[in-house]
């Protein structure tokens, strides 16, 4: 039997109260009392501020670790990634990262791990970067739209919809100039993907929600309270 390819793509941080809820969903998804979570900062250049943050919102879920590409990788990166249950990828510049993990294979053994049922997560770049193209701030503030990603998800996606102005206007606008058609997330929205296609959308800030976006407008999906 093929394992379940699962993806959580987070709009946004943060997920107050330092989105404890989420995390302990995220880390259910697995199927284990205490699973192994990886925890990967590329986007952030590897600061350990972050890996600080992770392990102290993460405390208590599983065995924390975390993978960093500088000044290089692990001698045994894809034996290490995929012996791990969850794993985080961490905000940030998503085109940088995405770079970083091309140069040492770590695109394909994400797949991999994907392929082989491990739970895949993150917000914002951690969010977009499966996706075949997204919105994203990394050349700047004006926002681009980014047309290579990992392609693990079909279409395009935008984070962040509701909580920075300029998002939900320069979305439309690529999709009517024919960007791909997706999914807009906004801060503390997490869009549950099984296999390809949406198995739920969990919020866990009222109001807050996930939209389809094609040239013909925004479609609400439902949306779970967490």
């Amino acid at each position: 039997m093929a394992a379940k390819r699962q993806i959580v793509g987070l709009g946004g941080y943060p997920v107050p109260p330092d989105g404890r809820p989420l995390w302990e969903w995220i880390a259910s998804l697995t199927g284990k009392e205490q699973p192994k979570i990886l925890f990967v900062p590329t986007a952030v250049g590897d600061q350990p501020e972050f890996v600080t943050w992770f392990e102290d919102s993460h405390a208590g879920l599983g065995d924390l670790a975390t993978l960093t590409f500088f000044p290089f990788p692990p001698s045994d990166l894809r034996e290490f990634v995929l012996s791990h249950d969850a794993i985080h990828i961490c905000g940030g510049n998503t085109a940088n990262a995405l770079a970083i993990w091309r140069v040492h294979g770590f695109d394909a053994i994400l797949r991999e791990a994907w392929e082989q049922g491990i739970v895949l997560y993150g917000g914002s770049a951690g969010m977009i970067c499966w996706f075949e193209a997204s919105v994203t701030d990394s050349y700047g503030p004006q926002l681009a739209g980014m047309r290579d990603g990992l392609g693990f998800l079909p279409g395009s996606a935008c984070p962040h919809y509701d909580t920075e102005p300029l998002r939900r206007p320069r979305y439309r606008e690529l999709i009517a100039a024919g960007f791909p058609d997706g999914v807009a997330v906004d801060d503390c929205v997490a869009v549950h993907y099984v296999d390809t296609e949406i198995n739920e959308v969990v919020a866990f800030r009222e109001g807050a929600g996930a939209y389809l976006v094609s040239g013909t407008g925004e479609v609400p999906l439902p949306v779970r309270l967490g």
